[in-house]
């Protein structure tokens, strides 16, 4: 004889609520430090949603083994003392399997040793200065180094905008800006480039005549410009307005859609480099752009790209991973699968590569990617080789 109908239904509202808790239970749990407001906000946004989209993908297609990811995102406002702040809430108290982040590489310099130190995997998706990796063998990063980027970059933009001599102008108190002209000085030493000038900025600066004024005084053919976007979409405002017509060859920093509303008419001719491009036809490629354009209602950039991909990266290794609810042992389970995990995304075929440590010894894990180099005009980015 059944059971009454009242009995199971509530027999049957147990079991469905028993279910939903272990569902929410079974939840891979991931921290997001990331520069959601303040200047650096301009590339946080959309690091979220690329980690938002990638994750939304893989919860609909089934998760990880029946677990979904579950994202939780702090705002580590693009500051070293937030961003370990940041990290010591969501290794210790939140206690995350992993972390995503920081968003600026002076912060990942501050934040990345306290994960190092607490044994758990920091993912840099978009800071690119030398030696974050350095830091130590659980710090990884798919976002490619300014020193592999900008040679190519160079390289490129010379041989269409037929530069021969350059003037050199980059933030002097960033790590990201400082280690992108060492890479810049480094490749045009190689290159044979000639520079005419080189003139510093500060964070935060609004005014750049003076630099300006004696970069047009030098006679270059282009301005190489190692900058964060707040401070590069103004410096180009201002070349324009002093009739500086001249390319400007940029680093990481200036590889955003956002240039084309900071610096609005003042925005073309300014070659970048990345593993992404707008434009890449590649069939992982248009599936990202029309997913993200569909969700956010605007076209993404190279940070969101990386975000994208970086999920999916980690989605990889964690399909290699038997979780066993021990937090330390599966913190470490998903370190020693992740160097393995080679994919194809928005970003191209993507691998790790291990680099050493100060003392020599091998440390955290860089990307190795071929870079993609564009120029914009129109208010787009075009693809150029």
């Amino acid at each position: 004889m059944g059971l009454p109908t009242p009995l199971r239904l509530a027999i049957g509202a147990v079991l469905a609520a028993g279910a939903f808790a272990s569902a929410q239970a079974a939840d891979i749990k991931i921290g997001a430090a990331e520069a959601l407001s303040g200047p650096a906000g301009q590339y946080g946004q959309s690091i979220r949603n690329g980690f938002q989209l990638a994750a939304d993908e893989i919860n609909a297609a089934g998760g990880i083994k029946g677990s979904r990811i579950a994202i939780q995102f702090e705002d580590e406002q693009g500051k070293k003392e937030q961003a370990i702040d940041v990290f010591k809430k969501l290794i210790f108290q939140d206690k995350v399997l992993m972390l995503f982040g920081p968003t600026l590489s002076n912060s990942a310099q501050a934040a990345d040793p306290i994960a190092q130190a607490a044994k758990i995997v920091a993912f840099g998706t978009s800071n690119t200065a030398d030696g974050i990796t350095s830091i130590g063998d659980w710090v990884f990063r798919n976002s490619v180094t300014e020193a592999d980027v900008l040679p190519e970059t160079l390289r490129v933009a010379s041989k269409h905008a037929g530069v021969k001599k350059v003037a050199v102008l980059y933030g002097n108190d960033d790590v990201f800006t400082k280690s992108g002209y060492d890479a810049f000085k480094k490749a045009l030493e190689d290159l044979k480039i000639p520079v005419t000038t080189t003139e510093t900025f500060a964070k935060g600066d609004v005014d750049f005549k003076a630099q300006l004024t004696k970069i047009k005084a030098s006679n270059p053919d282009a301005i190489v410009l190692s900058a964060l976007i707040a401070e590069g979409a103004p410096i180009m405002v201002q070349a324009r307005q002093l009739g500086i017509n001249l390319p400007f060859i940029g680093g990481n920093g200036m590889n955003s859609v956002k240039v084309f509303d900071l610096a609005k008419g003042a925005s073309d001719n300014l070659w970048v480099g990345s593993p992404w491009a707008l434009g890449s036809q590649t069939p992982e490629n248009q599936h990202f752009v029309v997913a993200y354009t569909q969700k956010y209602k605007a076209a993404p950039d190279q940070f969101g790209a990386q975000a994208y991909d970086a999920m999916h990266i980690v989605a990889a290794a964690l399909a290699k991973v038997k979780l066993t609810g021990n937090l330390e042992a599966d913190r470490k389970a998903l370190r020693d699968a992740l160097p393995s995990v080679t994919h194809t995304g928005a970003t191209g075929p993507f691998k790790f590569r291990q680099v050493n440590g100060k003392d020599g010894k091998p440390a955290g894990y860089d990307a190795q990617q071929a870079a993609i180099v564009s120029v914009t005009k129109d208010g787009k980015y075009s693809i150029e080789k």
